[in-house]
């Protein structure tokens, strides 16, 4: 156990540490949050992401995400909320740019053998400051991938990979074309608890003219009140 998570740090440390040598890397910073009354199909998910152009201290974005969760079965949920973003480009950090989002979601969840799979669909409706009102669709594929143990459970040390599409809802003068961008994920987790867990990883995002890595690092927490 402990030659295999010395092996996952090293190759982790090593990632980030070559990832680190270029200019064009940046930082997220995640904590993912899910507050659930016992007995109750009801929680609530609470997010923060604090983005950064570089490793830290160049702010990109910082993004506030909240919403009501139902879950409909073990394995399908469905989510409503409200998300605040605020952005700053590297070349006009004092001319903030504010966004306020709705947003629903579906989340199907689904295991073979070691392979744990969720489908998220999520709709956004999005005022930007100083843009047009705009909708936008996403699709994630969620792999996790648990190495020294059957499940993700306490102890468990994974594998944690995913892909996500952005495709804009309307055409406007913002947005041209219909492809917004797709992210790229690979990282390595640990599980403290069976509801506390912390992943590092790398993400490229793909835009339409451009490409960017990013450095991840999350918490994932689920509290049962």
């Amino acid at each position: 156990m402990k030659k295999l998570l010395f092996s996952l740090s090293a190759f982790a440390l090593f990632s980030v540490n070559s990832i680190a040598q270029s200019d064009e890397t940046g930082a997220w910073y995640i904590y993912f949050g899910n507050i659930k009354p016992k007995d109750s199909k009801f929680s609530l998910d609470v997010e923060a992401q604090y983005r950064n152009h570089n490793l830290g201290g160049d702010l990109q974005q910082l993004l506030l995400r909240s919403g009501v969760k139902y879950n409909f079965a073990e394995n399908f949920n469905a989510t409503a909320g409200y998300a605040y973003v605020l952005s700053e480009a590297e070349d006009t950090p004092d001319n903030p740019v504010r966004e306020n989002r709705l947003y629903q979601e579906g989340i199907l969840s689904q295991n073979v053998s070691r392979f744990f799979f969720r489908h998220r669909f999520r709709y956004e409706q999005r005022w930007v400051e100083g843009r047009d009102f705009n909708t936008r669709y996403r699709y994630c594929l969620f792999l996790d991938v648990p190495v020294n143990k059957p499940a993700l459970t306490k102890n468990a040390v994974y594998v944690a990979l995913y892909n996500e599409i952005f495709i804009n809802g309307i055409k406007t003068d913002d947005t041209p074309g219909i492809f917004d961008r797709d992210r790229i994920y690979l990282g390595a987790g640990f599980k403290f608890t069976d509801n506390f867990g912390v992943q590092l990883g790398w993400m490229n995002q793909i835009l339409e003219t451009s490409n960017k890595a990013q450095i991840m690092v999350s918490l994932h927490h689920r509290l049962s009140i």
